[in-house]
């Protein structure tokens, strides 16, 4: 038992990035942020990162894709996910590039969102409102989440797949 605690703790930064890398993409921040919480030396986990990147292991640019996609698919808007970027480390204009390469149909999106999570059309103006709210703490910008909750075409998209 305390051989394999010894063994545990030899383990290398670079060794330790590369078994997180191999689970899913992270971000640079993330990787050094999770090496540095098991205690490893800055300059090693530092030196490990640059060598993870140099072999293209990891990408922030694709990282970012991958987020991008995952968060899209899950109902977030623009908004909610340049936040989410900014905190892995990615700067603002790469972040709506990213989105902007996703190429997502927003209001399509949003239809779909609604459509799933309240079903039937809105009846009243305190209805409407309650998924405008839902959607704008999802990310999606005023004049985009106004739009379709107030377009006919969002009543006509929950009453198509009844």
């Amino acid at each position: 038992m305390a051989r394999r605690r010894e063994e545990k703790n030899s383990v290398s930064a670079y060794e330790k990035a590369l078994t997180l890398l191999a689970r899913r993409e992270h971000s640079a921040r993330e990787l050094e942020s999770k090496l540095a919480r098991k205690g490893l030396d800055a300059a090693e986990s530092a030196s490990a990162l640059a060598d993870l990147q140099a072999k293209d292991f990891q990408n922030d640019a694709r990282f970012g894709e991958m987020l991008v996609r995952s968060r899209i698919a899950q109902g977030y808007g623009p908004r909610w996910i340049i936040a989410e970027l900014k905190t892995h480390g990615i700067a603002e204009a790469k972040a709506r590039a990213l989105i902007d390469a996703g190429n997502p149909d927003w209001p399509t999106l949003i239809r779909e969102l609604v459509r799933r999570r309240y079903g039937a059309k809105p009846e009243n103006l305190a209805e409407r409102v309650k998924r405008a709210n839902f959607l704008l703490r999802r990310g999606f910008d005023a004049a985009t989440v106004q739009s379709v909750t107030r377009a006919v075409g969002l009543d006509e998209s929950a009453n198509e797949s009844d």
